[in-house]
């Protein structure tokens, strides 16, 4: 009879999940005895780094990452990238190992409260009554985290289940095909309202890019004759933003999003929130007149929008069907790039943004944690194909480093740019060894402000003084990274800027550039 942790490893195998993201502990060593030599184990120095990693290699797939946690404090520190997964849409299969159950009811030391812990972010949470029944939990895990809306699924498993005898059967060849088709006669609605809308819009989501609709969101506005904006805040590109009809992000913030689509009669959004903000704005979501239809894969999100009528179901197969029932689009003439900004000395955030975008590809993947930099990046940086771009949707820090790490794994083909404010790049910096570790070559793009320079915009926007802790002085990135294994050099200057991003795309190796900039924090939203 097979052990549990034989018949796991088979479902693994079976389920194409040989790469465990981890940070080994001590309830989490009965499971890594004799790791398998067709299994792969990534390691990261903090689990907030693990988490990240599988994060961005689940989104980069398309299919769940299973992650190995130790316990309780593990877990925790895992929490915050966590709660980004969650908000991403991630799908992930997260363990951690429980306290042996022979004693757990004497709650010895590294006994959890695991399941507690996870669930407000996670789809599942769950702690098998027998240890017959961990398999059955993982297989169940999968294919939960695996149903749209994806996202993160947990299971504690006490260390001495591994051991024990296998005894329910399992059928790993079983499969959960196909997500809700939205409703046809609900899509022929909205099909009609574009139709006869004067200037209609489209708001490209997360949900577009994930269904593998990117370019059909393009012809669909094209044959809609609509403007194009991004979500406010969005973890990925729904929308080719070099195409003519893109008009850019839209404002976190309920007056000024509101103002920006006034001049529509008709809003579609489409795999995104009815709105996400971020700052407290007072004014209406939308003004007087304008109608607005919403298509989502997340039932949860389709409930809380606050006007509209929402459509539950793949946002791919809306898309295309609404994209096939309006006549054929005219062809558009491609935008003109934006001008090249000052150099500025110090060097402007502009500037450093524009260089980087010259130096691109098309097919490059950008991973976006640049915070007060991030209109900027915006501007001259633009996701130009499915998968080009990923944020936190969650808006927290330390997720991108190691998200870019696990992307590139997902996709090593394609050149990963992770663009970093100095302060972010402090949170999981220890994603860079393994980078190293594992040949990851990310370009590490650091915009050096030497502060917290959104914070700084929050202050000056609400009219604060003397507020602590916004600067950070003292802080060497390169020499950080030198001492991870990263290769990495300072820019100080805009004249050397275009020949170092050029050396760190084609070095081969993971390399991180930190870029001095002009610490003048930007106004909040804009203004």
């Amino acid at each position: 009879m097979a052990t549990v942790r034989e018949a796991t490893l088979d479902l693994l195998r079976s389920l194409g999940m040989t790469t465990v993201f981890g940070n080994p502990g001590s309830t989490e060593i009965p499971f890594l005895n004799d790791f398998p030599e067709d299994f792969t184990y990534v390691l990261g120095l903090q689990e907030a780094s693990v988490l990240g990693m599988a994060d961005g290699y689940a989104q980069g797939t398309g299919g769940p990452a299973l992650v190995n946690l130790h316990t309780a404090p593990g877990l925790g520190n895992s929490l915050g990238n966590l709660v980004s997964a969650w908000h991403n849409k991630a799908p992930l299969v997260v363990t951690a190992g429980q306290q042996d159950r022979r004693h757990v009811a004497k709650e010895p030391l590294l006994t959890g409260k695991l399941v507690d812990l996870a669930r407000p972010y996670v789809k599942r949470a769950v702690e098998p009554l027998r240890a017959e029944d961990v398999p059955g939990e993982i297989l169940r895990a999968y294919h939960t985290a695996s149903q749209p809306p994806q996202g993160p699924v947990f299971v504690s498993i006490p260390m001495d289940d591994w051991d024990r005898e296998a005894t329910e059967e399992l059928h790993p060849e079983r499969e959960v095909v196909g997500a809700p088709s939205p409703d046809p006669a609900a899509l022929d609605r909205v099909t009609e309202a574009l139709r006869s809308a004067e200037s209609p819009a489209i708001v490209a989501g997360s949900g577009v890019d994930r269904s593998g609709a990117f370019y059909e969101a393009a012809e669909l506005a094209e044959r809609a004759r609509a403007a194009v904006w991004t979500d406010p805040i969005s973890g990925r590109a729904g929308f080719p933003q070099d195409h003519p009809l893109y008009r850019g992000q839209l404002a976190p913030a309920q007056a000024q999003l509101a103002k920006q689509l006034s001049g529509h009669d008709v809003v579609l959004v489409l795999g995104a929130p009815v709105f996400l903000y971020y700052p407290y704005v007072p004014g209406p979501t939308l003004e007087e007149g304008t109608r607005l239809f919403h298509v989502t894969e997340d039932p949860q999100e389709a409930a809380r929008a606050t006007l509209g009528t929402s459509i539950v179901g793949d946002v791919g197969a809306a898309v295309r069907h609404l994209a096939g029932r309006l006549p054929e689009g005219e062809r558009l003439a491609k935008n003109s790039p934006p001008e090249t900004p000052e150099k500025g000395d110090p060097m402007s955030v502009a500037y450093a943004m524009h260089a980087l975008g010259e130096a691109l590809p098309p097919e490059a993947v950008i991973v976006d944690e640049s915070i007060s930099s991030n209109p900027q990046l915006k501007r001259y940086v633009t996701a130009k194909s499915p998968g080009g771009y990923y944020t936190s949707a969650a808006g927290g820090l330390g997720w991108a480093m190691p998200a870019a790490v696990g992307l590139k794994l997902a996709s090593p083909e394609r050149p990963v740019v992770c663009a970093i404010g100095d302060g972010s790049a402090m949170y999981s910096v220890q994603a860079l060894w393994s980078a190293v570790r594992y040949g990851a070559p990310v370009v590490f793009y650091v915009i050096d402000n030497s502060g917290y320079s959104i914070l700084k915009g929050f202050r000056d926007a609400l009219g604060a003084e003397g507020v602590p802790g916004l600067d950070l002085p003292g802080v060497d990135a390169v020499r950080v990274a030198e001492g991870l294994g990263c290769a990495g050099e300072n820019v100080s200057g805009a004249d050397g800027l275009p020949g170092a991003i050029r050396r760190a795309l084609v070095s081969g190796e993971p390399y991180l550039l930190n870029v001095a900039v002009d610490p003048t924090p930007p106004p909040l939203l804009g203004g």
